[in-house]
Order: C-alpha cells, then sequence, then structure tokens
C-alpha cells in the first residue's frame, strides 16, 4: 500500500469515494469550534471540503498526487492545503492542529510507533484526536486478499498507547451511518475521539 498502489487505484477510476463526508467525522466534529484541522489520508477531499465550509483551515495529507489533483480541483473554499506526505517519512508539524482526522487511513504498525507517535503530536494541546476505521468483525474470512488487518493500527490499538496527556472520550464500535462501499459488507465503525489535556 505504497504511493504507486493509491495512486494507480485513482488513476483507475473517474470518482472513488462518494464525494460526502464521513458520517463519524460530521457526528462527531459539529458542534467543535473551528480551528486548524489535519485531514490525513484525504483522498478525492470529501472531508477536508466538509471542514472548510464549515469555518476550519484544512491541511490535507494524501501520498497520491492523482487524489490531490482531483480534490484541488473542486476547492473553492481557499481554506484547504492540499499536501503530498508520507507520514511514515515526514510527520506533521507538532502541535499544529485543533483537530487531527484519520478515517479509514491505513497506517501500518511499527515496533516504535514513529508515524503514530507524530501523528499523535501534531495534535495542539485541547486538540482532538479522531480516528475510525471499519470493524474488521464485518470482514468476512478468506477476504483479505494478502491485506492482514493486524498489520495496521486500529483505534483500540492506539487508546491503549495514550498516556495521561490524553482523555479518552470515545473507544467504541458502532453502527455505520451510511451504506457499506460497494464490493465490501461494512456495517460497524470502530471509533477513537480523545482530547489532548497537555
Amino acid at each position: 500500500m505504497d504511493a504507486q498502489f493509491w495512486d494507480e487505484m485513482y488513476r483507475g477510476q473517474d470518482q472513488v469515494f462518494s464525494g460526502a463526508p464521513n458520517g463519524v467525522l460530521v457526528t462527531e466534529v459539529t458542534g467543535l469550534p473551528p480551528g486548524r484541522a489535519l485531514d490525513v489520508g484525504c483522498g478525492e477531499g470529501a472531508d477536508a471540503h466538509w471542514l472548510a465550509r464549515r469555518g476550519w483551515r484544512v491541511t490535507a495529507l494524501d501520498i497520491s498526487p492523482t487524489a490531490l489533483e482531483r480534490a484541488a480541483a473542486i476547492d473553492t473554499t481557499g481554506r484547504v492545503a492540499w499536501t503530498r506526505s508520507d507520514l511514515t517519512t515526514t510527520p506533521p508539524p507538532a502541535g499544529a492542529f485543533d483537530l487531527v482526522s484519520a478515517q479509514y487511513f491505513p497506517l501500518r504498525q511499527q515496533p516504535d510507533h514513529t508515524a503514530l507517535r507524530g501523528l499523535l503530536d501534531a495534535v495542539a494541546p485541547g486538540g482532538t484526536l479522531l480516528f475510525v476505521s471499519h470493524d474488521l468483525a464485518d470482514l468476512p474470512p478468506g477476504h483479505r486478499n494478502g491485506f492482514d488487518p493486524a498489520d495496521y493500527y486500529q483505534p483500540d490499538d492506539i487508546s491503549r498507547l495514550l498516556d495521561h496527556d490524553w482523555a479518552v472520550l470515545i473507544d467504541e464500535t458502532r453502527q455505520r451511518t451510511a451504506p457499506a462501499p460497494p464490493g465490501t459488507s461494512h456495517t460497524h465503525d470502530t471509533v477513537l475521539r480523545a482530547r489532548r489535556l497537555r
């Protein structure tokens, strides 16, 4: 799942995702005062556009230049910085964001947790981390195509790594509010929402 993999996926279709913001993002962020947001793995930009229209200044990261070009082409707000970045080699600026949102972002586990720690460090004191994944229980046996979910962080993995500088507000599995993506059987999401205390 490197830059070539993601760029080929986006180049292979005119539109990969629905264009609607992720339901968990809408549920959890509505009501938060707008500030600086980091949209991790922004894809075609639906979440970043939604945040920007609500007053957030957004840094939208993706590893695929095709996805970023597609997202930037429909940006009418001027409030999004579309940024090509690989979190495994370049961490985001520390303490720079009031919201760090990773929606279904496949972050590979590392023994030293370097990429994850860079992501956590990007949350400013008082800021929010929102990390959402598909519930692995929905994944049918034998339908993984060489993808081992255990290789990637799940929200519960991250909540166990948070220290006394964090307050975990939500760490749960919930039913999806939107239909499962075509060709999948995802009916539940796992959700971690935490606030950085200092």
